[in-house]
């Protein structure tokens, strides 16, 4: 019954993005991380590459799509905050010497890093709200959902 209950919210979610017209971020786990929300300046780290592992010890895997792409313009400005240059160098920087576990995993779609997030314990990736599936789990930012007033990865 709770993945019933998560397939509607999603649908909701998914309803009223239409409504609003703007493209929102979730931030999403895999569905085993206990971690529930984040600060802004906790998913900055985490974006990083600089968090190493969740409280319960397993590694910290971040997952996002190439910086240089369009989809990525909420995600350098409200998350980063420097140049799809910068942040690629940031990744190579993040995995020097990390072959058997990146600390940052890039991939070309939403669906891709869905799909990774839900097959890698310790995951967490950046999606549009639309992307969003019954196997992964959305984190609250700064104690807000996606589409809620204030939350910090809202589009315009």
């Amino acid at each position: 019954m709770r993945s019933g209950k998560v397939v509607l919210r999603t649908l909701l979610l998914m309803g009223l993005v239409t409504a609003a017209g703007a493209k929102d971020l979730a931030v999403v786990v895999n569905k085993a991380n206990s971690v529930k929300t984040l600060s802004m300046a906790e998913l900055v780290k985490v974006s990083k590459g600089e968090t190493g592992k969740w409280p319960d010890g397993r590694p910290v895997t971040f997952v996002t799509r190439d910086p240089a792409s369009p989809e990525m313009k909420i995600e350098l400005q409200k998350i980063y905050g420097i140049t799809p240059q910068e942040v690629a160098a940031l990744i190579n920087t993040a995995n020097h010497g990390r072959t058997d576990h990146p600390a940052i995993v890039v991939l070309n779609s939403d669906e891709a890093v869905v799909k990774r997030v839900e097959s890698t314990p310790g995951a967490v990736g950046v999606v549009d709200v639309y992307s969003i599936t019954g196997g992964i789990s959305v984190l609250k930012i700064g104690g807000k959902l996606p589409l809620e007033p204030g939350y910090a990865l809202h589009g315009n």
